[in-house]
């Protein structure tokens, strides 16, 4: 799990490198090509905040040249993030519509990529207070109106720990704010919307997930970043340990239909993998290798049919390029039938979020292969 010798101190949160530092930092590696370029992908997981004056920012222009790596990327969904966006002024429930109604405005066209066009924000998770309870509802209708039908879920922020990661967490959630009472009542109200939950928390915290997984069974939940294992601090010396509890919690979660998990994340720091501290970014095959444990367990528990990959950009950049991600990914998946590898790209996003615009398109792009 990690491949460094750092010290438990090491770890400096998810942004050890600034924007400015980080670009520099990949004009060092050589430039990658993209591999089965014409793969049809949808991207289910990045972030757009900031701007060019900011120490840490993805703009729209970042993700366009991102994109420009040769992948065949038709789609992404939008996640929330770092209250990009939210209003500053009126009531603090409604102040993250804002950040809806700043997506919406910097997505409304699609970007441009060797393959044709990317619809980026196709979906839209958005952040909403669910411990308001029965109130987040307003919250939610305000959404709806300010994503005009690009809605597609809500996440709102769990992770939390009581050690070294803790304290780099921003405002962190109380423990176990998965079985608080106000929480569920506002959790209650996503089924009637027909919107899924993105759980963001630490492997310690799946036991709750699984609990909250029961009791709102017909609520889509998607885990985020294969459950975010810590491999850094003082979980770093017990990583054997730490990957066994993992793979029987996730086990356990895969047993409960309504729970989807996105396979990435994995470049965060937070992982233990260390490639963030080397010369250069990571290769495809680093990554592949690396990331293997994470990747079969995840189909192996879930099928495809329950998976998708997902970039996280920019918060992976700090181990490596979109491109080689999306390579590893594919070399990952190699041994894959063509449907099961469908499923992960792009099917399982397109299903999850109600983009049956951006499946059908994915599928033309299969039939395309399938006739050269």
């Amino acid at each position: 799990m990690n491949t460094s010798s750092e010290s438990p101190d090491d770890y400096r949160g998810s942004y050890p490198r600034a924007s400015r530092e980080l670009h520099d930092w990949h004009a060092l590696a050589p430039a990658a090509e993209a591999v089965e370029p014409t793969l049809p992908i949808v991207d289910p997981h990045h972030h757009l905040f900031g701007t060019s004056s900011d120490s840490l920012h993805y703009r729209v222009d970042d993700l366009q040249a991102d994109l420009a790596g040769g992948h065949n990327v038709i789609g992404t969904v939008y996640m929330e993030a770092y209250e990009a966006g939210w209003r500053t002024t009126g009531p603090q429930p409604l102040r993250p519509v804002g950040e809806v109604e700043r997506i919406v405005a910097l997505t409304r066209s699609p970007l441009d990529t060797v393959h044709g066009s990317c619809r980026v924000a196709a979906g839209i998770v958005a952040s909403a207070d669910l411990c308001l309870g029965n109130a987040v509802t307003q919250v939610i209708d305000a959404e709806i109106e300010a994503a005009q039908g690009r809605l597609r879920g809500v996440r709102h922020h769990a992770a939390t720990d009581a050690g070294t990661i803790g304290r780099f967490i921003k405002n962190p959630p109380r423990p176990r704010l998965l079985g608080e009472a106000a929480f569920r009542q506002g959790f209650a109200q996503l089924s009637g919307y027909g919107l899924t939950f993105d759980a963001w928390i630490y492997h310690t915290q799946l036991d709750e997930l699984i609990e909250l997984a029961d009791s709102f069974p017909d609520t889509t939940i998607v885990l985020d970043h294969v459950g975010t294992v810590i491999g850094v601090a003082e979980y770093r010396p017990r990583r054997e340990e730490v990957l066994a509890y993992w793979r029987a919690r996730m086990r356990a979660l895969a047993e409960r239909p309504n729970v989807r998990v996105k396979i990435g994340g994995m470049g965060m720091p937070v992982f233990g993998f260390g490639f963030e501290r080397k010369p250069r970014p990571a290769s495809a095959e680093e990554l592949a290798q690396a990331w293997k444990p994470f990747i079969e367990t995840s189909i192996e528990t879930f099928g495809t049919g329950r998976c998708m990959f997902e970039s996280n950009f920019p918060v992976d950049k700090q181990s490596c390029s979109y491109t080689e991600l999306w390579n590893a990914f594919k070399l990952a998946t190699t041994s894959l039938t063509k449907d099961e590898r469908s499923d992960l790209f792009y099917r399982t996003a397109c299903r999850t979020y109600r983009l049956p615009d951006l499946e059908a398109e994915g599928d033309r792009w299969l039939s395309l292969d399938s006739k050269e």
